[in-house]
Order: structure tokens, then sequence, then C-alpha cells
């Protein structure tokens, strides 16, 4: 073999491989998907002179002409929103959604009587609201900043972030369209709020909120709801209660006791896909 057909012969090859990564790559970039992984923000805002944060996740997937779902979580008592974000991940379960992971501030409970780990207001006219005028300052800030659907605005939370979801059903029931709170309790707060549709999540040996309150609370929210009591399923674990007023409730009993389950975001996105304001 001759060194110029050696040549010609390693340049064919080197060619053939050329064209073949080109042709690769091409394919591979046509295969993705169109439409690019929203990356989460943490968000600064000023409430009554404090600096508060939080944690938003802007839609992923294209939103009805309506404009994108809201859904606010709140944390336990000691609990992060990086904490939520990891554990509830609305925003993988509903990419149309904005998504806020809200940040807690040091908060006094019974079991942090020095109140040094942060939490929620969970009642309206506790800690001067601090928590209900940062909900109404996200609200507004999301709407300024991108296209929301206002009849599709919710709220979450687990514990403490449960009580405050209560918190805001009783004082913001006029803008928010379903609620989901685990292992809480609506406490004296219900005799003063409107029926509303709801995914209650009901922790089997709950030692720190205990399961009889919590069945009690069950009870409270069927009533003020105006639901039947017998029920039907919804998902695994899960059954709705169908309300003479729209205020479906589902109620979401599990074995894990205080912890929530690791599918509790999916379910939350399950059961307010089907609510809005009316």
């Amino acid at each position: 073999m001759n060194q110029r057909f050696t040549k010609s012969l390693i340049f064919t090859v080197a060619l053939g491989a050329l064209l073949a990564l080109i042709s690769f790559r091409h394919h591979n970039a046509k295969a993705q998907p169109t439409q690019s992984r929203a990356e989460p923000i943490t968000q600064k805002f000023t409430v009554d002179g404090v600096e508060r944060t939080a944690i938003i996740v802007p839609s992923s997937a294209a939103a009805p002409k309506e404009g994108s779902p809201l859904v606010f979580i709140f944390h336990g008592h000691g609990g992060t929103a990086r904490n939520s974000f990891n554990r509830f991940e609305i925003h993988r379960h509903w990419p149309e959604a904005v998504v806020a992971y809200m940040q807690g501030l040091p908060t006094i409970t019974g079991r942090d009587p020095d109140g040094k780990l942060p939490g929620w207001q969970n009642a309206p006219g506790l800690q001067g609201d601090r928590d209900l005028k940062f909900f109404d300052t996200v609200v507004e800030w999301a709407k300024k900043t991108y296209k929301i659907d206002t009849n599709r605005i919710y709220a979450g939370g687990h514990s403490n972030g449960g009580g405050m979801t209560y918190a805001l059903w009783t004082a913001r029931s006029q803008v928010i369209a379903a609620f989901a709170p685990s292992a809480a309790v609506f406490g004296f707060k219900a005799a003063r709020s409107q029926p509303k549709p709801a995914l209650l999540i009901v922790g089997q040996g709950d030692t720190i909120v205990p399961t009889a309150n919590q069945e009690r609370n069950v009870t409270v929210v069927l009533n003020l709801n105006q639901c039947e009591t017998s029920g039907k399923p919804f998902a695994p674990n899960v059954t709705l209660h169908k309300s003479k007023v729209g205020a479906d409730t589902a109620v979401y009993n599990h074995n894990e006791g205080h912890r929530m389950p690791d599918n509790t975001g999916e379910m939350m996105v399950k059961f307010f896909k089907e609510h809005r304001l009316k």
C-alpha cells in the first residue's frame, strides 16, 4: 500500500466519522424537549420592614390562555422553603403552575417556647398578621411578574404550615380556590370560615398532632363543607366526599405518623387541578 493511498484512506475515514458525529448531534438536538426546565429563584420581599424570602419556581410548560395556576406551600415548624421544594415537588407534578415555597420566621410554639425555629401564624390576628401580609405581597408580585390565573390560586402545608393553610382559609378564602393542610387542625377558626374545597392529609399514629384530633377535624371540615359522610375513592388511600355547596373534601389517610407521605405533592396537584374559584 503506497503512502498516498494510505493518507487518502485515513482522510476518508476521518471525514466519515466527523459527518456521523454531526448527524448524531443534530438528531439528538431535535429529539430534546422544546420547553426549557424552569430554574428556581430565591426571591426577596420586604413586608412591614422585614425581609422575607420564598423559593419561586416559574412554570416550565405552556400555561392555558387564562394564565398559570399559582400554588403556595408552607413548611412545618423548624423547616425551610428548600425542604418544601424537595419534599412536595409541586413544580414537578404541575409544570404549568408557578409555585411559591414560602420561608417562615422564628415562631413561638408549644414545642419551641423560645421561638428559635421558623414557622407561621396559625390564626388570623397573630404576630401582627405578618404571614398573611407575606402571602398578599407574593400574590401581588406574582400577578405582576407572571401571567397568573387568579381563579386558580392554591395553598397547602404540613404541620405548622398546615396551620398557616387553615389561617389562610379563614382570612383569604375569597382569593384561594382550594386548600391542602397536612397534619393540622382547624381549631376555633372553623366557626368563622367559609366552605371551601380541601384535601385533608391525616397521619395514623401521629404523636405530634394526635390522630384523634385530626380525625375530629375531618368531621368539622365535612360539616363546614356540607359534605356527604360516605365517600368514594379518589386515589389510593384517598376518599372524596361530595359537597352540596361545591366544597368537595378529600381525606388522605396514611400510616406514616407525623411524617408527610412522599406522594403528598402529587395528591395535592391531583386535587387542585379539579377546583377553581367560582
